[in-house]
């Protein structure tokens, strides 16, 4: 398993042990957080999983998930796509902020 905590907008953190090659945005779905859409359910082809990280360091985005969030309004520095992240041991003790809806 593989501990992530997950900041909902109100600023409520919630932990949860996903399975290793979930992606996050599977874990906080199943985690029950309706205020991620992700309405392209993971196909990398909208912003609407935007999330905030910190933690263990991820690789950069890919070039198309680094134009779909320069489409948001909310895009900081850690600013990922949560569909694009896969779990693994290596980055238990990730925390995620949901970001601002666009």
């Amino acid at each position: 398993m593989v501990s992530l905590t997950i900041i909902d907008r109100a600023g409520q953190e919630n932990s949860v042990d996903a399975l290793p090659g979930q992606t996050v945005m599977e874990a906080i779905r199943q985690a029950g957080f309706d205020e991620l859409e992700a309405m392209c359910g993971g196909s990398r082809s909208c912003a609407t999983c935007h999330v905030y990280v910190e933690g263990p360091a991820l690789p950069p985005p890919g070039e198309d998930e680094d134009d779909l969030l320069d489409s948001s309004d909310h895009r900081r520095a850690d600013s990922r796509l949560s569909c694009q992240i896969r779990l693994e041991q290596a980055l238990d003790g990730l925390r995620v902020t949901i970001a601002p809806e666009d």
